[in-house]
């Protein structure tokens, strides 16, 4: 008779989901709105700006927070996360120029530098290894919902109030989320305090190679991301979408509930296998929200693209897991990271560069992400050979 497995919904994994959902909430909640915001203030042509800026300095805090990660403890740096979109959700209306908007997007980037790559090192801890697709896809659920909730709460509450409530409410989230970490057991058995010297970053510190599938593929796939936080409000509001949250809130809705079922099936037939459909799901749904020629269409595209990420991003978290050593699973997680950031990055300044405040010009913009989409696909099919794929428990 098998023995039963243990359950991954433990206290702690219950309050890490609970932190990550608060945490993507406050942030996200403010992305459909910052770049009407930005225009207001006479910085239209920056709009690429605000997602780059952010995800650079993201980016560049990943070899930071995963050396701490795996030398300060899981805890601290997710709680630094917190803080920083604590602090900035009271900053957005002191800063009102273009200048000091930018300033302070940079600064916001920290926030995601920091907790979610102590978060996945966090819950790859407390998981069995077998089950960690199913944990990510579960985890991702929650982060997810943040994301599905925050930008059209952000929305609804920038239009019968403020934006300087939102940016207020924001903070709030954020304050609710560093409350949630405080009842969290840290995980990293060999902890030290913090000092200075722990912040010498050498290459060894920056990019694991070990993960360097994974981290391609997160980087390949997610430039189409950065090109959809940058253009998907004008685009929208183009082709009739009130609500500026309601193409996040459709997509990552088709994401959650793709999500009970992606993790595990990729526990039990492999990382690479649920990848490859992924792939090509994603391309498929840039391309059709590229054609869009109505609300009704883009708002169906945009559940392709939820599906599409839903299976794509537990798989490609736990395959950096799969692919990490134990010891530096919190350099691994910020090499993926980086990843992500970088892809982003990438394609919201490829969507400022080619969008040039010319709605004409956007559908160009996502046949090209799609393009670059095929190229992760091609990379898994043609060039990675599958026996490299880490051996998991079953």
């Amino acid at each position: 008779m098998q023995a039963k497995q243990p359950s991954i919904y433990t206290l702690q994994f219950t309050l890490v989901c609970l932190s990550s959902f608060l945490f993507s909430a406050s942030f996200n909640m403010l992305i459909p709105e910052l770049p009407s915001y930005l225009a207001r203030m006479g910085g239209a042509e920056y709009k690429g700006l605000i997602i780059a800026l952010f995800t650079l300095t993201a980016g560049i805090s990943r070899p930071f927070s995963g050396k701490l990660t795996d030398t300060v403890g899981r805890v601290p740096v997710m709680a630094v996360g917190s803080i920083v979109c604590f602090v900035c959700g009271f900053l957005y209306p002191l800063l009102a120029t273009v200048s000091g908007f930018l300033l302070l997007r940079l600064f916001h980037g920290f926030s995601t530098g920091f907790k979610p790559t102590a978060t996945a090192a966090y819950v790859a801890d407390i998981v069995p290894l077998n089950r960690w697709g199913e944990a990510m896809g579960i985890h991702g659920l929650c982060f997810s919902t943040g994301l599905a909730i925050g930008p059209a709460i952000g929305s609804a509450i920038s239009a019968y109030y403020s934006i300087n409530v939102l940016f207020y409410c924001s903070s709030i989230f954020a304050l609710l989320s560093i409350a949630i970490l405080m009842r969290m057991k840290e995980t990293l058995p060999d902890k030290q305090d913090f000092s200075f010297a722990l912040l010498k970053i050498k290459w060894v510190d920056v990019f694991d190679m070990r993960v360097f599938p994974a981290a391609l593929i997160t980087f390949l796939s997610y430039v189409s991301y950065g090109a959809i936080l940058t253009l998907i409000p004008d685009w929208g509001d183009h082709l009739g979408v009130t609500n500026k949250g309601l193409f996040f809130m459709v997509f990552t809705l088709a994401s959650l509930l793709i999500r009970f079922v992606s993790g595990r099936v990729s526990d039990q037939y492999g990382r690479v296998k649920v990848l490859k459909v992924a792939l090509a799901l994603l391309a498929i749904a840039l391309w059709l929200i590229g054609i869009a020629d109505s609300a009704f269409t883009l708002l169906a595209a945009s559940a392709v693209y939820g599906v599409s990420t839903g299976m794509l991003s537990p798989a490609v978290t736990a395959w950096t897991s799969d692919l990490s050593h134990p010891e530096h699973r919190g350099k691994a997680m910020a090499t993926m990271y980086i990843s992500l950031e970088a892809g982003i990055g990438l394609g919201a300044l490829l969507a400022g560069f080619m969008f040039t405040d010319q709605v004409r010009t956007i559908p160009s913009v996502f046949y090209v992400v799609a393009g670059i989409c095929a190229v992760a696909l091609f990379y898994l099919l043609v060039v990675y050979k599958s026996g490299a794929e880490a051996k998991r428990i079953v």
